[in-house]
């Protein structure tokens, strides 16, 4: 990763952007219905500890750590659009065009502040798809996770409707194409899931469990962090266990205004952003 941070280039409202002003732009944030979304992940091939874990059935057994809360924070001052996080998570997670675990979107405020909103999956304390799952397939770790057991589920898809934030995909087909982003951007990580599932993003929840195995940090050290957070050019992207108060991103939460989507919905998101200058 650079040291030095990617100027953005100042260009004029190109034709279909949305000029928003600050009160619509807190609107969006806390209880507006446009479709918003993150970026996701680069990714070097697992190392021998991580693949050992990838390749024990016992992983999927793994129901995380109670000392452990994850969370991402995302500064939407920072970020330049340049879609290495969404390309990354591709990659890692195998992932289609069409099927993108992390999303984009490009905005400008009326005073001219340009942003990018990317979304991936929120992991809500109060997660809506936990909720109305029939079978249990969609379930909450212990360290705030939520994961999905592709063998329970039933493909009903109460979740993806249920998730207020547009946060998954249906997986149609079965998949046979080639990986869109790798090599590229990294080498897939993970199994391509079943036909008939629904899909979202992890935190690369793979890297998380292998790291702490390996006596690794997840937001510390790069193998056990989400390839998304790695690969971002301009730091715009943190993440780590928000219960250790000497964490970057407890840290960020208790020096700088912050925002979680939809707050008004009470689902708790993992994920909080850091407005762009100006606007809070």
């Amino acid at each position: 990763m650079s040291d030095q941070e990617p100027t953005p280039q100042v260009k004029e409202t190109p034709p279909g952007v949305t000029l928003l002003n600050r009160r619509e732009f807190m609107t969006l944030l806390l209880g507006g219905g446009a479709t918003m979304v993150l970026a996701a992940t680069l990714a070097n091939p697992l190392d021998t500890f991580a693949r050992q874990i990838l390749d024990n059935p016992a992983r999927e057994a793994h129901d995380g750590d109670p000392n452990y809360k994850w969370i991402m924070i995302i500064d939407l001052s920072k970020c330049i659009g340049c879609d290495y996080c969404v390309w990354a998570c591709q990659a890692t997670n195998d992932t289609t065009d069409a099927m993108r675990w992390n999303i984009r979107v490009e905005d400008q405020t009326q005073l001219g502040v340009k942003f990018h909103l990317t979304r991936p999956c929120l992991h809500c304390a109060h997660a809506p798809c936990v909720e109305v799952c029939p079978v249990g397939a969609t379930y909450h770790r212990r360290d705030g996770l939520v994961v999905m057991d592709y063998d329970k589920c039933i493909g009903c898809r109460y979740c993806q409707t249920a998730c207020p934030y547009n946060a998954r995909a249906f997986n149609w087909s079965e998949r046979t194409d080639v990986n869109p982003r790798a090599p590229e951007w990294g080498t897939p990580e993970v199994e391509r899931r079943p036909r008939g599932v629904p899909e979202k993003c992890t935190f690369c929840i793979h890297r998380i469990d292998a790291g702490l195995a390996a006596g690794l940090m997840p937001g510390v050290d790069e193998q056990a962090t989400p390839a998304c957070v790695n690969v971002c050019p301009v730091n715009a992207r943190f993440f780590g266990n928000v219960n250790d108060p000497n964490s970057t991103v407890a840290r960020i939460l208790r020096t700088k205004p912050t925002l979680r989507l939809r707050e008004d919905l009470g689902t708790e998101p993992s994920v909080y952003y850091i407005p762009p200058e100006g606007l809070l």
